[in-house]
């Protein structure tokens, strides 16, 4: 009963109720006001692509969450607690320094039929970065992604000067009428644009140099086990969707996945590997 009802009358009871009443109203005006404040603050400083991924990353199933050490047999499990942000981890930080990555030996290497050269960072969304001499960088598909998408139906760049942020969308493919959100690699603005079908699709100056910039990225003797586990998740994705397992036998992934898998559904297994649930 409210003071404005027919029959209202003072007494403690009243008084119990409407201090609870009121004082629920006013906790939660408060935090309606607090999140829509934050909220428009986060927008304004472009954060909204990390606030998304972070929603995305844990929609994913806990098996593609694990860590990058567990890749490399460090951990036997280990979900990852930044969400593929290593530059946030104090535990890789320290394993980093305690067993360094040897640099590679070979400036290119060949795994499971498929070109992977050393002298580039990876991105578990299959970006690769590549690191050039006026301090940009250069961004393309891995040799995978490449063929996830084959020839695309349809490519949107962001437009010079825009600011990507990693793990946010860097650009996006329509294939077989699905659009691909493919995940930034960095942070930095855009200042070039090439092709998702040609040997490069972005040139980005990037927020910061030197290897900070590229610690939450796989390199050299991690990127083997990378790809024999995404390889597992390809095959395990093209089985869910109705397409027949022939990636068992350990064959070269034909040039356009796409095409040689018409059954599966393509906007499930894309968001799958691309990491776009």
């Amino acid at each position: 009963m409210l003071p404005w009802n027919y029959g209202f009358h003072w007494n403690a009871g009243t008084l119990i109720f409407l201090g609870a009443f009121y004082t629920v109203l006013v906790v939660v005006a408060t935090t309606v006001i607090r999140a829509a404040f934050h909220s428009r603050r986060e927008l304004a400083a472009h954060h909204e692509e990390s606030i998304r991924w972070h929603s995305d990353f844990h929609d994913l199933p806990a098996a593609d969450r694990v860590c990058r050490h567990v890749l490399t047999g460090e951990f036997k499990h280990r979900e990852c607690p930044h969400a593929f942000d290593c530059r946030e981890c104090e535990t890789h930080a320290k394993l980093i320094a305690r067993h360094p990555l040897a640099p590679p030996a070979e400036p290119e290497e060949d795994i499971l039929g498929m070109s992977f050269p050393l002298d580039r960072f990876y991105h578990r969304g299959h970006t690769w970065v590549h690191p050039e001499a006026d301090g940009a960088v250069t961004i393309g598909l891995d040799d995978l992604g490449r063929r996830l998408l084959g020839n695309p139906d349809a490519v949107r760049f962001p437009a010079l000067g825009a600011h990507i942020q990693a793990n946010g969308t860097a650009f996006q493919v329509t294939k077989r009428d699905v659009q691909i959100d493919v995940l930034a690699p960095v942070d930095g603005a855009v200042v070039a644009t090439g092709s998702a079908a040609g040997d490069w699709c972005l040139r980005v100056k990037p927020d910061a140099s030197g290897e900070p910039a590229f610690r939450h990225l796989l390199r050299g003797s991690e990127i083997r086990p990378w790809l024999q586990r995404e390889m597992e998740r390809l095959q395990l994705a093209l089985t869910a969707e109705g397409a027949a397992p022939t990636l068992a036998d350990g064959g070269v992934p034909v040039a356009d996945i796409a095409a040689g898998y018409p059954k599966a559904d393509w906007d499930a297994v894309c968001g799958e590997m691309f990491l776009r649930p």
